[in-house]
């Protein structure tokens, strides 16, 4: 057993949203839930009242009343102490089952209404964490964030057989370094050291996303065994209860029927952990899936600047110092934009993109006139 430091969050990553209009109705009407959520427990038990307990009692009505994901309501449960009503800044607790990262500018929140893709860029980061939760989705009235947790090395140690940074905490890190250093990167001499480096995180990310994925298909395996047992047992005791009501035993009838009611309440409980599981496998399968993608475009990138870098080493001679650097890093970002999936402000030979841009520009200009008429 290894003694490793403990990790700690010592710092908030903010993720600054750009919701579409249907993006916002969207979250709006999830922080409206999550209000709707505070009052259904205020009514069914006070502040500090047993956990447990205080599922039994509200989480069926709540997830009834309210349509909010069951993942939000059970860490709801456990953010209820912390709850302020008609806070200026409203707060709802998140973790990596609730948002996903899908790309350098894009995640996905559940809501009420579903899964939604919402823009987003990375502002930096904010000293402190005092949340017992991983994340939270913002809103100040003026915007929406996600705020993430980052840890640090602590140190107290901790026995632990393995430590995992986690895949969206990776994805945040790089995004911020990306958003903040890109220029200072590629005008420096390691330009293709950063891509290579790139590359291994990609890597360490796909192993991890393997890892995971297999223990969740794992754990849903194990979960489909146990269902169909209890199916099983359900089926027979249909039989037997049937059996000792034709000879009279009224007694053994009633333990069977009791029995049943057992087994059925294992079987919701299944029915959730399940529900769970599929969340799971389908994010961790995407992540996977995308991560692939962008290591084989990483390994083609790569290439073209290695051969980008030796073109520019060999016609060096034959330029003047203002445009040797500019060439140089306007390639070198092309290629890292490539890479990475964040845009560079300029990137040459996309003739293609420029005039798709157009197109839909024209059209989006034709489409909101005809709405303007359609309105007079």
């Amino acid at each position: 057993m290894i003694k490793l430091p403990v990790e700690t969050p010592t710092a908030t990553l903010r993720y600054a949203l750009a919701p579409d209009p249907s993006g916002i109705e969207a979250i709006e009407a999830t922080f409206a839930a999550y209000d709707r959520m505070m009052a259904i427990l205020a009514e069914v038990a006070p502040v500090g009242a047993n956990l447990v307990s205080l599922h039994a009692q509200a989480y069926e009505k709540i997830r009834k009343e309210t349509g909010l994901p069951a993942r939000l309501v059970t860490l709801g449960l456990r953010d209820r102490a912390n709850y302020i009503a008609g806070a200026a800044v409203r707060r709802i607790p998140l973790d990596d089952k609730l948002f996903a990262i899908k790309g350098p500018t894009s995640l996905t929140i559940s809501t009420v209404s579903g899964r939604v893709l919402v823009p987003f860029d990375v502002p930096g980061y904010v000293s402190g964490w005092e949340s017992p939760f991983p994340a939270h989705l913002i809103s100040d009235g003026r915007g929406y964030e996600i705020h993430i947790a980052v840890k640090s090395k602590s140190a107290q140690p901790e026995e632990k057989t393995m430590l995992h940074e986690g895949i969206l905490a990776r994805m945040g890190r790089l995004l911020a370094a990306i958003a903040s250093q890109t220029i200072d990167n590629v005008e420096n001499n390691n330009k293709v050291a950063l891509v290579k480096q790139a590359i291994r995180e990609i890597d360490a990310g796909a192993d991890e996303a393997r890892y995971a994925l297999g223990k969740s298909r794992a754990e849903e395996f194990r979960l489909k065994k146990r269902r169909e047992e209890l199916d099983t047992e359900t089926t027979n005791l249909n039989e037997k209860i049937r059996l000792a009501l034709a000879e009279n035993r009224e007694d053994l009838a009633r333990a069977g029927v009791a029995r049943q009611i057992d087994l059925e309440s294992q079987v919701i409980a299944l029915e959730r952990a399940m529900d769970f599981i599929e969340l799971e496998i389908d994010e961790q399968t995407k992540a996977l899936q995308a991560m692939l993608g962008a290591r084989r475009e990483a390994e083609t990138r790569l290439a073209d600047l290695e051969q980008s870098l030796i073109r520019e080493a060999q016609d060096e001679t034959s330029r003047g110092p203002s445009t040797t650097n500019t060439w140089s890093a306007e390639r070198a970002m092309a290629a890292i934009a490539r890479v990475t999936g964040v845009p560079a402000s300029s990137v040459l030979g996309d003739k293609e993109l420029d005039e798709l841009d157009r197109l839909h520009r024209e059209k989006e200009i034709a489409a909101r006139l005809e709405r303007i008429k359609s309105e007079k």
